[in-house]
């Protein structure tokens, strides 16, 4: 069957933001857009989610083109809707109507079954000093590992 290997990744967002509940989410996709995906031809570095009348939808989501698709094929960077429960999109629509508050997507995986599902996370933008901050960390981190080691 297809690759279980699928794990696109949004490393920027755990630097970006502070996060603080996630949510795993099926997506509404076509024919074409589900073979590029599992082929791993999708990137969501840029992608951001959206509440829009009781529906969550991802925007910014680049799914490449199917090549051995025919004359019907899907856009690369076209809005997708999100399948979550009715309660968790009351809960993720009340978290982003705080300003500075937002929704990014975390992983893009196969699940189980073969289904496309999407690691979201409801988020706040961090400051600089923060980033300044976690980058100290982690070298901080490095320097004590390879004091270990030696």
């Amino acid at each position: 069957m297809a690759d279980k290997e699928l794990n696109i990744r949004n490393k920027r967002a755990r630097f970006e933001y502070h996060l603080m509940d996630t949510f795993t989410a099926g997506i509404q996709l076509a024919g074409t857009e589900i073979k590029s995906i599992r082929k791993g031809k999708a990137s969501i570095l840029e992608a951001y989610c959206v509440a829009q009348s009781g529906e969550i939808w991802i925007r910014n989501m680049h799914v490449s083109e199917y090549e051995n698709a025919s004359f019907y094929t899907h856009k690369p960077r076209a809005d997708r809707k999100l399948l979550l429960n009715k309660k968790e999109i009351q809960k993720i629509e009340k978290f982003l109507q705080v300003k500075g508050n937002t929704l990014i997507p975390l992983k893009l995986f196969l699940s189980e079954k073969g289904w496309v599902k999407l690691d979201i996370a409801l988020a706040q933008g961090k400051k600089l000093h923060d980033k300044r901050h976690d980058l100290k960390e982690k070298d901080d981190k490095r320097d004590m590992d390879r004091a270990m080691k030696r």
